[in-house]
């Protein structure tokens, strides 16, 4: 015969290898900063889960029905978004499909900043900001009131090789994927991309706001 079974199953191997890549890359996101994550977003609460369930969620072009994990959540503190709290939260049910996985138990709380939708309710994807509660620096939790919100006008540049320098005055430059070689590095946990008098936009590190003439970062 033409076709050996050793030839067969190493084809067989091949397409597994091939879908298991194509699952793998469906969600794909590229990382932000804290602060650009926050100015992105619709809402951004720190909440408990405390309730999931699967619900349908109309159909697909095909009549299947559409399935979507719903979290029921105790909103804690609004940083972000509606006048009324935010108690759902909706997501994809699996990861391949950027769906989030929480803990819905109510003992663990959450930063969760996601997008708006016209019911009052939250969508939330794994591109989204979302991080235990307890594992956000102080610098963090205190931008998080008022100093992102301020930098919403600057721009957070990832630096994709060195050298690399920004293009323009309303840019920071966001360098600990290339110098740390992580996302939560000294720039994601300890500072803040703040607009100064002079209309530019720089670092600012410290748990207190920015001085009204800032002029460039300060320590704590």
């Amino acid at each position: 015969m033409p076709f050996s079974v050793s030839g067969i199953l190493c084809t067989l191997a091949l397409l597994l290898l091939w879908r298991a890549e194509e699952v793998a890359e469906a969600c794909s996101c590229a990382p932000v900063h804290p602060q650009q994550a926050f100015c992105n977003a619709d809402i951004v609460i720190r909440a408990k889960v405390v309730g999931e369930r699967e619900v349908d969620s109309g159909n697909d072009i095909y009549g299947n029905p559409i399935k979507r994990i719903q979290y029921e959540v105790k909103q804690i503190k609004m940083f972000k978004g509606p006048n009324q709290d935010i108690e759902t939260i909706f997501t994809a049910p699996v990861s391949a499909v950027c769906g989030v996985t929480l803990d819905a138990t109510g003992k663990k709380e959450y930063l969760i900043s996601g997008k708006a939708e016209a019911d009052g309710s939250m969508h939330v994807t794994l591109c989204d900001y979302i991080m235990p509660w307890d594992s956000l620096s102080a610098t963090q939790k205190k931008s998080l009131s008022q100093r992102y919100q301020m930098g919403c006008d600057c721009k957070i540049v990832r630096c994709p090789s060195l050298p690399c320098e920004i293009s323009a005055p309303e840019e920071c430059l966001w360098t600990d994927l290339m110098i740390e070689k992580q996302v939560h590095g000294r720039q994601a946990n300890h500072y803040a991309c703040v607009k100064r008098a002079d209309g530019s936009c720089s670092w600012y590190r410290g748990v207190a706001p920015p001085k009204k003439e800032f002029l460039d970062m300060e320590d704590p």
